[in-house]
Protein backbone atom coordinates (compact mmCIF):
# COMPACT_ATOMS: atom_id res chain seq x y z
CA UNK A 1 0.00 0.00 0.00
CA UNK A 2 1.57 3.22 -0.80
CA UNK A 3 0.17 7.11 0.29
CA UNK A 4 1.24 10.38 -0.84
CA UNK A 5 3.88 12.72 1.38
CA UNK A 6 4.45 15.99 1.39
CA UNK A 7 7.57 17.08 2.75
CA UNK A 8 9.31 20.27 2.99
CA UNK A 9 13.05 19.46 3.73
CA UNK A 10 15.68 22.33 4.29
CA UNK A 11 13.01 25.07 2.79
CA UNK A 12 12.86 22.30 -0.62
CA UNK A 13 9.17 21.12 -1.32
CA UNK A 14 8.89 17.27 -1.94
CA UNK A 15 6.16 14.54 -2.36
CA UNK A 16 6.29 10.76 -3.79
CA UNK A 17 3.83 8.12 -3.48
CA UNK A 18 5.59 6.08 -1.05
CA UNK A 19 4.72 2.63 0.65
CA UNK A 20 3.26 3.21 4.25
CA UNK A 21 5.68 1.62 5.99
CA UNK A 22 9.19 3.56 4.25
CA UNK A 23 11.07 5.33 6.90
CA UNK A 24 12.00 9.01 7.14
CA UNK A 25 15.37 8.36 6.83
CA UNK A 26 15.01 6.51 3.52
CA UNK A 27 12.76 8.85 2.22
CA UNK A 28 15.40 11.61 2.69
CA UNK A 29 17.95 9.46 1.34
CA UNK A 30 16.29 7.67 -1.26
CA UNK A 31 13.64 9.95 -2.20
CA UNK A 32 15.13 13.69 -1.77
CA UNK A 33 18.60 12.50 -2.57
CA UNK A 34 20.10 13.85 0.42
CA UNK A 35 22.62 11.56 2.17
CA UNK A 36 24.30 13.66 4.91
CA UNK A 37 21.64 11.85 7.20
CA UNK A 38 22.95 8.53 8.17
CA UNK A 39 22.09 5.12 9.04
CA UNK A 40 23.42 3.50 12.06
CA UNK A 41 21.34 1.26 14.30
CA UNK A 42 17.43 1.36 12.93
CA UNK A 43 16.72 0.85 16.85
CA UNK A 44 16.89 4.59 17.92
CA UNK A 45 20.33 3.79 19.80
CA UNK A 46 22.38 5.75 17.90
CA UNK A 47 21.42 9.20 16.68
CA UNK A 48 23.42 9.10 13.77
CA UNK A 49 20.23 9.50 11.45
CA UNK A 50 18.54 12.58 13.97
CA UNK A 51 17.39 15.53 11.76
CA UNK A 52 14.83 17.94 12.96
CA UNK A 53 11.14 18.16 12.07
CA UNK A 54 9.29 21.06 12.94
CA UNK A 55 12.19 22.15 14.98
CA UNK A 56 12.61 19.22 17.35
CA UNK A 57 15.18 16.77 16.80
CA UNK A 58 14.09 13.22 15.84
CA UNK A 59 15.55 9.76 15.04
CA UNK A 60 14.58 9.39 11.50
CA UNK A 61 15.06 5.65 11.61
CA UNK A 62 11.95 4.52 13.37
CA UNK A 63 9.85 7.26 12.24
CA UNK A 64 7.20 6.46 9.30
CA UNK A 65 7.48 9.45 6.15
CA UNK A 66 3.58 9.16 6.21
CA UNK A 67 4.21 10.28 10.20
CA UNK A 68 5.88 13.48 9.03
CA UNK A 69 3.37 14.59 6.09
CA UNK A 70 2.87 18.16 5.55
CA UNK A 71 6.33 18.62 8.18
CA UNK A 72 9.47 20.60 7.79
CA UNK A 73 12.28 18.92 7.95
CA UNK A 74 15.75 19.84 8.56
CA UNK A 75 18.86 17.80 8.01
CA UNK A 76 22.68 18.33 8.06
CA UNK A 77 23.00 19.58 4.36
CA UNK A 78 20.57 22.44 5.21
CA UNK A 79 22.67 24.14 7.69
CA UNK A 80 25.00 25.82 5.65
CA UNK A 81 23.66 29.04 4.11
CA UNK A 82 24.82 31.21 1.05
CA UNK A 83 28.66 29.31 1.36
CA UNK A 84 28.60 30.15 4.97
CA UNK A 85 28.75 27.80 7.89
CA UNK A 86 26.12 27.37 10.54
CA UNK A 87 28.39 27.90 13.45
CA UNK A 88 27.83 24.04 14.80
CA UNK A 89 29.43 23.36 11.63
CA UNK A 90 32.04 25.70 12.42
CA UNK A 91 32.40 24.66 16.09
CA UNK A 92 32.86 20.92 14.54
CA UNK A 93 35.61 22.07 12.18
CA UNK A 94 37.18 24.43 14.41
CA UNK A 95 37.48 22.33 18.15
CA UNK A 96 38.20 18.85 16.15
CA UNK A 97 34.85 17.84 17.17
CA UNK A 98 34.45 14.99 14.54
CA UNK A 99 37.18 12.08 13.71
CA UNK A 100 35.01 9.37 11.32
CA UNK A 101 32.24 11.86 10.96
CA UNK A 102 29.87 9.12 11.09
CA UNK A 103 27.80 10.52 14.02
CA UNK A 104 28.44 13.85 13.12
CA UNK A 105 25.64 14.95 11.55
CA UNK A 106 23.09 13.78 14.40
CA UNK A 107 24.73 15.38 16.72
CA UNK A 108 24.95 18.53 14.74
CA UNK A 109 20.89 18.41 14.63
CA UNK A 110 20.31 17.45 18.11
CA UNK A 111 22.71 20.50 19.16
CA UNK A 112 21.07 23.51 17.09
CA UNK A 113 17.75 21.78 18.92
CA UNK A 114 19.24 22.17 22.27
CA UNK A 115 21.20 25.36 21.29
CA UNK A 116 17.71 27.17 20.50
CA UNK A 117 16.68 26.27 23.81
CA UNK A 118 19.67 26.57 26.26
CA UNK A 119 21.86 29.47 24.72
CA UNK A 120 24.17 29.32 27.23
CA UNK A 121 24.65 25.91 28.60
CA UNK A 122 27.24 24.55 30.93
CA UNK A 123 29.54 21.03 29.77
CA UNK A 124 27.57 18.78 31.59
CA UNK A 125 24.05 20.13 30.01
CA UNK A 126 25.86 19.39 26.64
CA UNK A 127 26.66 16.10 27.57
CA UNK A 128 22.91 15.34 28.60
CA UNK A 129 21.81 17.07 25.47
CA UNK A 130 23.81 14.65 23.05
CA UNK A 131 23.61 11.52 25.03
CA UNK A 132 20.89 9.93 22.83
CA UNK A 133 23.80 10.70 20.22
CA UNK A 134 26.28 8.12 20.54
CA UNK A 135 29.93 8.40 18.64
CA UNK A 136 32.85 6.08 18.92
CA UNK A 137 35.34 8.14 18.17
CA UNK A 138 36.17 11.30 20.24
CA UNK A 139 35.12 10.49 23.88
CA UNK A 140 32.83 13.70 23.21
CA UNK A 141 35.35 16.28 24.98
CA UNK A 142 35.93 17.71 21.42
CA UNK A 143 31.85 17.51 20.60
CA UNK A 144 31.28 19.10 23.95
CA UNK A 145 33.81 21.97 22.74
CA UNK A 146 32.38 22.83 19.41
CA UNK A 147 29.16 22.80 20.92
CA UNK A 148 30.26 25.95 23.49
CA UNK A 149 32.17 27.19 19.99
CA UNK A 150 28.69 27.24 18.50
CA UNK A 151 27.03 28.67 21.76
CA UNK A 152 29.17 31.66 21.77
CA UNK A 153 29.24 32.23 18.67
CA UNK A 154 25.20 32.38 18.06
CA UNK A 155 25.12 34.51 20.85
CA UNK A 156 27.70 36.66 20.01
CA UNK A 157 25.87 37.38 16.57
CA UNK A 158 22.33 37.87 18.39
CA UNK A 159 24.29 40.25 20.37
CA UNK A 160 26.00 41.90 17.18
CA UNK A 161 22.89 43.95 15.08
CA UNK A 162 23.17 43.33 11.02
CA UNK A 163 24.66 46.72 10.52
CA UNK A 164 23.33 46.40 6.43
CA UNK A 165 19.82 45.76 8.08
CA UNK A 166 19.38 48.55 10.46
CA UNK A 167 21.21 50.86 8.00
CA UNK A 168 18.50 50.16 5.35
CA UNK A 169 15.59 50.42 8.05
CA UNK A 170 17.19 53.74 8.26
CA UNK A 171 17.02 54.47 4.48
CA UNK A 172 13.30 53.12 4.51
CA UNK A 173 12.37 55.45 7.44
CA UNK A 174 13.96 58.14 5.83
CA UNK A 175 11.75 58.21 2.44
CA UNK A 176 8.44 57.45 4.71
CA UNK A 177 9.34 60.99 6.53
CA UNK A 178 9.94 62.81 3.19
Amino acid sequence: MTQHVKLTINGRPYEADVPSRLLLVHFIREVAGLTGTHIGCDTTSCGACTVLVNGTPAKSCTLFAVQTDGANISTVEGLEQGGTLHPIQEGFYEEHGLQCGFCTPGMMMTSIAFLQENPDPTDDEIRHAISGNLCRCTGYMQIVKAVQYAARKMRDEQATPNTADSSAATATEAEVIR
